[in-house]
């Protein structure tokens, strides 16, 4: 499954659109994690622990979008988007958004 952030695929022709498809995530978060980013705030630096917990978020959006896509019958997901949200009650939101294709052979 081709997955890009582009609206073509450079050497393939798109000849159906199946359609949007999504993935979405939601993780909590845990005090001790909100108490240490806290202070990596205060201090200017970066948290590992959040962008350790963005990357999965974001890599299980994008692989729940992908298997939507493969039971559309797609090979490919274009014009992908992924947004990242922190909700008020600690919650992070990740969802990848894109629109499921068919590809020629060549």
């Amino acid at each position: 499954m081709i997955v890009t952030t582009t609206p073509t695929i450079e050497g393939r022709k798109i000849t159906a659109y199946l359609g949007i498809v999504a993935g979405e995530v939601a993780l909590g978060t845990d005090f001790v994690r909100d108490f240490v980013a806290s202070i990596s705030d205060f201090f200017g630096t970066r948290t590992g622990a959040y962008e350790e917990k963005l990357l999965e978020a974001r890599q299980a959006c994008l692989t729940e979008m992908s298997e939507r896509a493969r039971k559309l019958g797609a090979d490919a997901v274009v014009a992908v988007k992924v947004d990242h949200e922190i909700l008020d009650n600690g919650m992070m939101l990740v969802i990848a958004t894109g629109t499921a294709v068919k590809l020629s052979q060549s």
